[in-house]
C-alpha cells in the first residue's frame, strides 16, 4: 500500500536544510521532554521506517485531534513542491508508524485521505491553523492529509 498523491511543478522553500534540521531537532527535544514541541502547534514526533533505509525516522508534525480519538497530519511542507520525505516513508509502511506525544510513545496505523473524508479534514486543520492554507496557495500540489489511528 502506498500514497499516491501527485508531486507539484512549484512551492515555496521557506527554509534551508540545516534551518529545518536545527528546527526539528529542537522541536523533537521538546516533545520527547513532555513538552509542546512547536509554537502554538501542538505537536508530535512521527517516527516512519524509511522506505529506502528500514531505519527509524523522526520528524516532528503538528497535529489535530478528531473527536474519535484520532489525529491528522498534513503533508504540507510548508507550501514547497515536493512532499515530505516522511510521507513517502509512511507510505511505504503505514501500519509500522509510531509517535510520540508529550513524552509518550504510542503505535498509530496511517491512511491517506481523499474525496469528501480530505475535504472535511482540510477545513478542520484549516480553521485551526490559517498558516496551512497559506501554504496552500504556495505550491500547485494537492496536500495530502493522513488520519492516525492509536493501534492496541
Amino acid at each position: 500500500m502506498g500514497f499516491d498523491t501527485p508531486e507539484g511543478t512549484r512551492g515555496a522553500q521557506l527554509f534551508s536544510a540545516d534551518q529545518t534540521r536545527e528546527f526539528n531537532d529542537r522541536a523533537i527535544a521538546m516533545v520527547r521532554a513532555g513538552g509542546a514541541g512547536m509554537p502554538g502547534m501542538n505537536t508530535l514526533i512521527l517516527i516512519t521506517v524509511g522506505r529506502k533505509s528500514g531505519a527509524d525516522r523522526e520528524t516532528p508534525v503538528a497535529y489535530f485531534r478528531e473527536p474519535e480519538g484520532t489525529m491528522l497530519i498534513a503533508a504540507s511542507a510548508a507550501g514547497a513542491a515536493r512532499h515530505p520525505d516522511w510521507y513517502r516513508n509512511l507510505g511505504a509502511h503505514p501500519g509500522r508508524a509510531r509517535v510520540v506525544i508529550a513524552g509518550a510513545e504510542h503505535a498509530v496505523s496511517a491512511e491517506e485521505l481523499t474525496g469528501h473524508q480530505r475535504a472535511r479534514a482540510w477545513d478542520l486543520i484549516t480553521a485551526a491553523a490559517p498558516n496551512f492554507a497559506q501554504y496552500e496557495d504556495l505550491t500547485d500540489r494537492l496536500i495530502p492529509v493522513i488520519r492516525l489511528t492509536p493501534t492496541k
